[in-house]
């Protein structure tokens, strides 16, 4: 039983024939028998009678014919209802970030939506290794996701991909330190250091283990911390270096504290939105993606 064909019934019922039906619907003649047909062959007892030359609908049939009218208003509602909440612009829009980046966005994106009839962002902290960024896109509307340069893709055919920002991630040196006079620092300059840095999976580690490949030695790793700003204090007390991004994670530093971009290595991250592409139908997650573009682009200008 298909609502197409409830609504042939409910048709037929009100027009009085089947070649009335054909020309509301827009179908021809046989195309309503047929579907008259199909819906018979699944109810016991007769939906319609001959009367003359005209088809028209037994009592059961006209049981149906009421009980479909109420299944299509239902329906109609459902539409005009999803329709709403699609185009509104100010419904509630589920967020997700990792801790950096909901540290440095959650709040400049707050300032850009605080117009009346903005859409209403809800947020959540979401730390995750990379390759499990596109499944949060069944809780979220938006989610922040990382990946660093020679990481796989996210997949296509499953989230609509929204490019963010393209962020390096620098060495974090206690002011003191020997290393802090150079401008740039280079893999073998660090190959004796020890390290503070994220569990396996997060961009830190790969960055270490990228260090590691080139300067040929192993790192030495004191301390798996994934909260930037506990690594920032970690390197403050001058026992170990850490490895920090630039843009995401600057409010965390003291001045005890100093960056320096690494040169030799792949060490930059993609920050990119990730959504379910009926997500994006919604106006109201267009107009918080758009905002959070926005609010990135200004985080990451010099």
């Amino acid at each position: 039983m298909e609502v197409s064909q409830l609504q042939i019934l409910r048709e037929l019922g009100d027009l009085g024939s089947v070649t009335a039906v054909a020309h509301a619907m827009y179908v021809t003649p046989s195309a309503v028998s047929q579907q008259l047909a199909l819906l018979q062959r699944n109810i016991q007892v007769p939906l319609t009678r001959k009367e003359g030359r005209n088809l028209v609908l037994t009592e059961a049939g006209e049981v149906l014919a009421a009980a479909g009218a109420s299944v299509i208003s239902s329906l109609a509602a459902a539409r005009a209802a999803i329709g709403d909440f699609q185009e509104s612009p100010a419904a509630a829009v589920s967020v997700a970030g990792f801790h950096s980046v909901g540290q440095a966005l959650f709040a400049p994106l707050l300032a850009k939506l605080e117009a009346h009839g903005a859409p209403v962002p809800r947020f959540f902290d979401e730390d995750v290794a990379q390759q499990d960024f596109p499944a949060l896109t069944a809780r979220y509307d938006l989610v922040l996701a990382h990946r660093m340069d020679f990481s796989p893709v996210w997949p296509a055919d499953k989230v609509v991909v929204s490019a963010l920002a393209h962020e390096p991630l620098d060495i974090a040196l206690p002011a003191g330190h020997r290393l802090a006079a150079k401008r740039t620092l280079v893999p073998s300059d660090l190959a004796e250091e020890r390290w503070v840095v994220s569990r396996e999976g997060y961009s830190p580690a790969d960055v270490l283990l990228a260090i590691s490949a080139v300067s040929g030695v192993a790192p030495q790793i004191v301390h798996r911390i994934n909260d930037y700003a506990t690594v920032a204090t970690l390197v403050a007390a001058g026992e170990v270096l850490g490895i920090i991004p630039r843009y995401t994670a600057g409010a965390v530093l003291g001045t005890s504290v100093v960056l320096r971009p690494l040169e030799g290595i792949a060490n930059r991250r993609r920050i990119d939105l990730l959504a379910r592409p009926e997500s994006m139908q919604r106006l109201s997650v267009q107009l918080v993606a758009r905002a959070m573009g926005e609010a990135m682009a200004e985080l990451s200008t010099p």
